[in-house]
């Protein structure tokens, strides 16, 4: 990819980004939270503070907390708790997860589009965390980073659902005739870009971090990044695979109908063979049957 096109690519979405009036943005805890976790010297404490400031915000986080998905043996009953016991960066991914569950709840979404794709973007980051942590290779990942990029990754797809219904709606009916083309192509016939500039795009506009913008924008060719220092690009390729291939493929019958393969470019920067990777799926389930909560909030049932 040349850097001519990518910036005609971006000249062409930036306007968009820029002139959707509603766009929304994360809650103003979620970039002061981005701030402070920069200081090493950070207390629970500081972040207990920054939370007071959004009730709401505050009590999604500590149900997310008490979830089976953390598995507590105590009930948490206040924020500066919960950074203690499940950590500072876990803290800023349930603030992630919570903000972005509220940004995107509209009654214009698509209810099936709305449920496939919190599924997906939350199997992604679980999957994420879950290669971050437990993968022995020659890579080191940043495995709550991971959990951010690959909730994230897809978010463009959830702006043209909100935001594009025309150009959704003729994207859903060329998907519905060839299955077996990836979105991103059907996106770019449609659109002259797929969601993963429009998601990159806003993660700008959010003003998060380089490295979590990268992840969005390269999630399918993370061979492409621009920071030769940044693996999330890659480790959310192999998490976006797990994801589909765990709960969007009937292993049983061999279906890989619109299924985004691994990259071999990842393979070879991981040193993990994909019968490794495959194997993940089992785990990726466990992972996932613990994370109710999570996807009741994002569908405003919580």
């Amino acid at each position: 990819m040349s850097t001519q096109v990518t910036t005609g690519v971006e000249e062409k979405i930036a306007p968009l980004i820029g002139g959707i009036n509603n766009l929304p943005t994360p809650p103003i805890v979620f970039s002061q939270i981005q701030k402070v976790l920069s200081d090493p010297n950070t207390s629970a404490y500081e972040i207990g503070s920054i939370l007071q400031e959004d009730p709401a915000i505050t009590a999604k986080v500590l149900k997310l907390t008490n979830s089976a998905y953390y598995g507590l043996s105590q009930t948490v009953e206040s924020v500066r708790q919960a950074v203690v016991i499940v950590g500072l960066e876990a803290i800023k991914n349930l603030v992630l997860s919570a903000s972005m569950f509220k940004a995107f709840s509209s009654d214009q979404i698509d209810r099936e589009f709305q449920d496939y794709f919190w599924r997906h973007s939350l199997a992604t980051a679980f999957g994420a965390r879950l290669l971050g942590r437990t993968l022995k290779s020659r890579q080191t990942f940043d495995a709550e980073s991971g959990f951010s990029a690959g909730l994230l990754h897809d978010i463009g797809k959830m702006v043209i659902s909100v935001y594009m219904i025309e150009q959704a709606r003729q994207i859903k009916d060329l998907k519905a005739k060839n299955p077996k083309r990836p979105d991103r192509e059907i996106e770019e016939e449609i659109l002259g870009y797929d969601h993963t500039h429009i998601g990159a795009l806003l993660a700008e506009h959010w003003k998060l971090p380089a490295k979590l913008i990268e992840a969005i924008k390269f999630h399918h060719f993370p061979q492409l990044r621009e920071n030769e220092d940044n693996n999330l690009p890659f480790l959310v390729n192999m998490a976006n695979y797990l994801a589909t291939l765990t709960f969007d493929v009937d292993l049983n019958e061999g279906k890989k109908a619109g299924i985004e393969l691994v990259r071999e470019e990842t393979l070879a920067f991981v040193g993990i063979s994909k019968e490794k990777l495959n194997a993940f799926t089992f785990h990726l389930r466990d992972e996932y049957a613990k994370a109710e909560t999570f996807m009741e909030m994002a569908k405003g049932a919580a």
